[in-house]
C-alpha cells in the first residue's frame, strides 16, 4: 500500500468526484490547486453541470474511457461504496476520500479491488505539506 504522498507523487490523472462549479466549495478549490500543480483533472459530476474550471464534466466514473491514477472523492460517506465499486471497475490506482469522509465499506471494496486507499485527508493539504 502506497503512502498518500507517494500516491500524489506518482499520479498524473485525477478524477474529482463531486467537483463543484461553485468557487466557494472545497472541491472547487482543491481541483483548481491540483490543476495548478500540473495534474490532469477530470471533474465527475451528474448532469447538472457541463464544466468545472473550463473542463467538461463526466457524469460517472463508469463513463470514463481513460486510465485514472487517483479518484478523489467529495461525496458523503453513504455514496462512497458505489464510487469505490466504479473506481475498481475503472482500474484506478487509488481511491481517496477527502477530509471528514470515512467509510469502512468503501475501504473494503477498494482494497479488495487492489486500489490504494486514503480517507479523511485532503489532497491539497498533503500535496502542499509534503510535495510542493
Amino acid at each position: 500500500m502506497r503512502s498518500p504522498e507517494q500516491i500524489l507523487r506518482e499520479a498524473k490523472t485525477i478524477a474529482v468526484v463531486g467537483a463543484s462549479p461553485k468557487p466557494d466549495r472545497p472541491s472547487h478549490g482543491v481541483m483548481r490547486y491540483l490543476l495548478e500543480q500540473g495534474y490532469r483533472v477530470i471533474p465527475v459530476r451528474p448532469a447538472d453541470c457541463d464544466e468545472v474550471l473550463g473542463i467538461p464534466c463526466v457524469p460517472t466514473l463508469a463513463e470514463l474511457d481513460e486510465h485514472v491514477d487517483l479518484v478523489d472523492v467529495f461525496r458523503r460517506p453513504e455514496y462512497t461504496p458505489e464510487v469505490a465499486r466504479e473506481a475498481v471497475a475503472l482500474g484506478a490506482g487509488a481511491l481517496w476520500l477527502q477530509l471528514g469522509i470515512v467509510s469502512a465499506e468503501a475501504r473494503a471494496i477498494a482494497e479488495a479491488g487492489g486500489l490504494d486507499y486514503v480517507e479523511d485527508a485532503c489532497t491539497l493539504v498533503v500535496h502542499r505539506d509534503a510535495l510542493a
